[in-house]
This record gives C-alpha cells, sequence and structure tokens, in this order.
C-alpha cells in the first residue's frame, strides 16, 4: 500500500514539472517574439503654451488669445532586433537645433535608441508659438525693459518642449509591442499650387493673388504624393496611428488661437474611421514654394472652414487608399545619416545697420515687408556666428521597397521631387523641416530669379542641390 502511494506520488510530481516546464516555455515562446519581429508603438503628448505667448508664422508681435485645438507631439518608434528608430512629429512652424540636440540627446539616454536614429520634425503650422528665434529675442527684450519680466512668457518654451520631446519618446518606447506597418503612396488631386508665378514684368512674384492678369505661368512644379504609414498593433488587432506627409504650407488658418491647422482636421477624419484615440501624424513634404492658393478662382483661402475643407480632403485620399496600402511583411530596419557643414550667406555692414533700425519696427505697417525680411535675416545670420551650419541629412530604410528621407529647413518641392526620382527604392517619402529650420532652401534657378523665398534664405545658393546628392547616395547605400 505504501509502495502505491509512494509511485503515485512520483507519477504527480512528475506531471507538474512537466506541464510547469511545458507551460514555461509556451509563455517564453509567446513573449519573445521572434528575433526578426517588428514591434512598434505611438504616443502624443501636449506641448500647447498658455494664452498670451507670442505666436510664430508672420513678423509681427502676435499674442495668443486661445486654443481652437491642442499643438501636440506625436512619436513613432520601430523595433526590429537590435535597431531601434524614433520618428516624431510637432505642431510648429519649425524648430531650432538647439532644442532637438537637448531632446535627442536626453531620449536617448532614457531609451538606448541612438540620436542618429532619432528625427524630430515639425509640421509647420503658422500657428503655434514663436521661440529660439531673433523676433522672440527682441520682442522678449522690449518687454523686459518696459516692465522688468516678459509678460507673455509664463514658461520658458524651449526647455518645457525639450522635456515632452523626451517624454513622448519615452512612453513610444516603453509601449513597443508586435506590430505591422502598412506602406503607400496615394495622390492628391487638385491641391497644392506652387506659390512662384511668372509675370508679365518678366520677374517672378511669390503669392501675387487670386484673378492677378499679370500672372503668366507658375514658376515651379507640384508635388500631388500623399506618403502614408498605418501602424497595427497586432496583439489588439487594431491601427493605432500612422503617418501622413503631404508637400503644403501649414499656413490656411491665420488668427490668434493655438492650431495645428489642416492635419488638425486630417486627423478627425481619420478618427472617424479608426476610433478616436487614433494617433495622426503630419510631415511635412518639401513645401517650401507650395500652398493652398489656386490664383486661378475667387475663393477663400484662410480660416477654420478652409483648413478643415483641406484637411478632409486629403484625409478622405489616406482613407481610400487603405486597399492598396502594402504590408512590410518582410522588414529591415536600418538607419543612415551624415552632417554636413554648409556655408551661410554673408552679412554687409549696410544690412545689419539697416537690420538693427528695422527690427523695432516689424509691427509697423508702413516699413516695407522686405525691409522686415531682411532685417531678420541679417539679425539672425550674425548671431549665429559662424560661416556654416550644421545641416543633417537622414534616411529610414523600412523594407526593401520603401524608405523614408529626412531634411532640415523648407525645402523647395523640386529637390523632393528629384530625391523620389532618383531613389532605388520604389516608395520613398520626403519629409522637410527636420530637426532643424535655418529657412528656405531654394534652387539655384529660383537664386536667379529672386523672390521672398531667395531673400529669406540662410544658406548660399547649391544648398539644396547638396542635399539632394546627399540623400540620393545614402539611399542608394541602404539599398546595398
Amino acid at each position: 500500500m505504501k509502495v502505491v502511494i509512494q509511485n503515485s506520488l512520483l507519477t504527480l510530481v512528475l506531471f507538474l514539472f512537466v506541464t510547469s516546464c511545458s507551460t514555461s516555455q509556451h509563455a517564453r515562446s509567446s513573449d519573445n517574439a521572434p528575433p526578426n519581429q517588428l514591434k512598434a508603438a505611438m504616443a502624443e503628448i501636449d506641448i500647447t503654451p498658455p494664452a498670451g505667448h507670442r505666436m510664430a508664422g508672420y513678423y509681427d508681435e502676435r499674442l495668443a488669445t486661445g486654443t481652437h485645438d491642442p499643438l501636440k507631439a506625436k512619436a513613432i518608434v520601430l523595433q526590429q532586433g537590435s535597431e531601434k528608430i524614433a520618428l516624431v512629429f510637432c505642431d510648429l512652424v519649425g524648430l531650432s537645433l538647439n532644442i532637438t540636440t537637448n531632446a535627442r540627446a536626453a531620449a536617448s539616454k532614457i531609451t538606448g535608441i541612438p540620436v542618429s536614429h532619432i528625427v524630430i520634425a515639425a509640421t509647420h503650422s503658422h500657428t503655434g508659438p514663436l521661440f529660439d528665434d531673433v523676433r522672440r529675442f527682441y520682442f522678449h527684450k522690449a518687454a523686459v525693459e518696459k516692465y522688468g519680466k516678459d509678460p507673455q512668457e509664463k514658461i520658458y518654451y524651449p526647455k518645457f518642449l525639450e522635456e515632452r520631446l523626451t517624454k513622448v519618446i519615452a512612453q513610444a518606447n516603453n509601449n513597443l509591442t508586435p506590430a505591422e506597418l502598412n506602406a503607400g503612396v496615394a495622390t492628391q488631386e487638385g491641391i497644392p499650387y506652387n506659390r512662384r508665378y511668372y509675370m508679365k514684368n518678366g520677374r517672378v512674384a511669390f503669392n501675387p493673388g487670386q484673378l492677378n492678369t499679370n500672372i503668366v505661368s507658375p514658376a515651379g512644379p507640384v508635388d500631388h504624393d500623399v506618403g502614408i504609414l498605418e501602424v497595427t498593433n497586432l496583439k489588439k488587432n487594431k491601427t493605432i496611428g500612422g503617418l501622413t506627409v503631404f508637400a503644403m504650407h501649414a499656413d490656411t488658418i491665420g488668427g490668434t488661437e493655438w492650431s495645428a491647422d489642416y492635419p488638425f482636421f486630417i486627423q478627425q477624419t481619420l478618427r472617424k474611421s479608426f476610433g478616436p484615440n487614433y494617433i495622426s501624424a503630419f510631415g511635412a513634404g518639401t513645401c517650401g514654394d507650395l500652398n493652398q492658393i489656386n490664383v486661378n478662382v475667387k475663393e477663400p483661402v484662410k480660416g477654420f472652414e478652409v483648413a478643415e475643407s483641406l484637411g478632409n480632403r486629403i484625409g478622405k485620399t489616406v482613407l481610400n487608399a487603405q486597399k492598396d496600402l502594402q504590408p512590410i511583411t518582410q522588414p529591415t530596419l536600418s538607419v543612415k545619416g551624415i552632417t554636413l557643414q554648409l556655408p551661410l550667406q554673408d552679412v554687409s555692414a549696410e544690412d545689419l545697420e539697416a537690420a538693427q533700425k528695422n527690427i523695432y519696427r516689424l509691427g509697423d505697417d508702413k516699413l516695407d515687408f522686405y525691409a522686415k525680411v531682411r532685417a531678420v535675416k541679417a539679425l539672425d545670420l550674425t548671431t549665429r556666428g559662424t560661416k556654416t551650419w550644421p545641416m543633417e541629412v537622414q534616411v529610414f530604410r523600412l523594407d526593401a521597397d520603401t524608405a523614408i528621407a529626412c531634411l532640415p529647413a523648407e525645402i523647395f518641392v523640386e529637390f523632393g521631387l528629384a530625391i523620389k526620382k532618383q531613389s532605388p527604392f520604389k516608395k520613398t517619402i520626403v519629409i522637410s523641416i527636420c530637426n532643424d529650420r535655418p529657412c528656405y532652401i531654394p534652387t539655384l534657378k529660383a537664386f536667379k530669379e529672386g523672390s521672398y523665398e531667395t531673400v529669406n534664405s540662410r544658406l548660399k545658393p547649391g544648398t539644396g542641390e547638396t542635399l539632394v546628392e546627399t540623400a540620393v547616395k545614402l539611399l542608394k547605400e541602404l539599398k546595398e
């Protein structure tokens, strides 16, 4: 009887041991994804300053009266094996190299993502805050001299933004889960428009106005591509968010309320299909010379209704393209990048003297618009205190057919088109205003023609052509 009991007990112990081993092996196999399994996550965070803070986008001192829709920073973190990247998009007119350098370094320290694998881009919303800018410096200085402090700056926005950017990258990184990416490029009919035009007087004009009978023809091409990246959480079997890239200035609202401009309405359209928690990131394509204004008709071009109409149109294009998006079934994440030291333009003594007089007249309607532009430019270049400026080019491979190229500044559309044409990848998405915004990068042709964008450029002619050459070289290296 005793032997039977002992044998039974031994059998039970063996059964429990085997069952336990089997269960733990199953748990390990389900928790540990295959080495090449793609993981992804998205996160967003509020980056809206308080009311009263100065707004960016124009030359006069514009103070925010409230919030139409909160400004956000949205992060996409992707991981495959030891390779990890972070793509961040902010509802701002631009970002300074100072802020992105600090935020990328801090995020890298927390997450382990290499600094070179992090890109922080701006959507180019003209209804975001003014910071790290010559205009802000002089407005701030005048306020301190008058009041003893600056009543418009309830927070120091650069520090606030750095902390938020670091946090949103960390949040996405902490939520990585097995995922699937779907990518594609759709076509947006009707918009955008090139805002530079040849005129009957032989010159090129910037935004010459609707129904202007002196217009001959556009001075450059447009880009109708809509780059799309969708992120699906495989555990939840749900699309959690995505990236839309389109080349058109986010300057359709104006006014004094904080707003992400038309990308906000892209989000609202997509949320109607994907749910209220869908995170809609937006990247500005090469839109330095593109906007929403059709000069051939007389119609409203500013305001929330215009922004809503544009956002809805682009959002519907993204939804209609869902059936054509290609799943990235064999991801091969990889990153290449390089920082070039490119020459800044020179500032003459005469330009600097005029700038120091005119900088306090930016709100004066009697001062010529181009005098304001030249004043800000001359003081900006002088403040930089160097003959060259670091310009970083990054390229990200998602799979054998799909890549993303990221460039700093407001890039002319010709450069984005050239990169896509020469890229060895079937689907190449080009994003501008990444990591820094030293104003416009026009083509050599545009520099000869003149007008606003060339006056408001900071780097010497030829910079854009160098950036294209570099991006294409890096893309070809990724393809090998």
